[in-house]
């Protein structure tokens, strides 16, 4: 089996697949919950996603506030900044998406999974490319399939 796709999920999508269990993004968890997906995280991108589980408008109780985040924080990988010379990242134009940007960078990610606006601007500029790429999960589902087969 390769090594593990690595990537980082931006809270968006984690309500899609731990909140919302989106069938569409079945495969994503699967490959996830498998290991052929590595998810990438930092506590800062772990305190947003937690505090948005909260936001009323998701009507979610504290048990269930709880096992949404329990169930991707055993999944993820916490990384640490990175230290030393660092590349460059462009500046995102909503500055709560840069700490997603930093993560793929600092993780050595191969995708950052979003369906942000910002972050998907960024993307067709292709800035990033050299780095790591910025899709949606319909993308990664599109393009990507075979990178997510077990034993890819």
């Amino acid at each position: 089996m390769k090594d593990a796709v690595r990537v980082v999920l931006d809270t968006n999508v984690l309500l899609s697949l731990f909140v919302f269990a989106d069938s569409r993004y079945a495969l994503l968890r699967e490959r996830l919950v498998a290991g052929g997906l590595l998810a990438l995280t930092d506590t800062r991108c772990l305190c947003e996603y937690r505090r948005v589980l909260a936001y009323p408008m998701f009507s979610l109780n504290a048990a269930a506030q709880a096992a949404a985040f329990d169930t991707y924080a055993q999944l993820a990988t916490i990384i640490a900044p990175a230290t030393g010379e660092r590349v460059a990242l462009p500046e995102c134009k909503d500055a709560d998406d840069q700490k997603f940007l930093e993560v793929a960078r600092d993780g050595r990610a191969d995708w950052l999974l979003t369906s942000d606006k910002a972050l998907l601007k960024l993307a067709r500029r292709r800035r990033l490319a050299h780095l790591f790429r910025i899709l949606t999960p319909e993308q990664v589902l599109e393009t990507e399939v075979a990178r997510l087969a077990p034993g890819a």
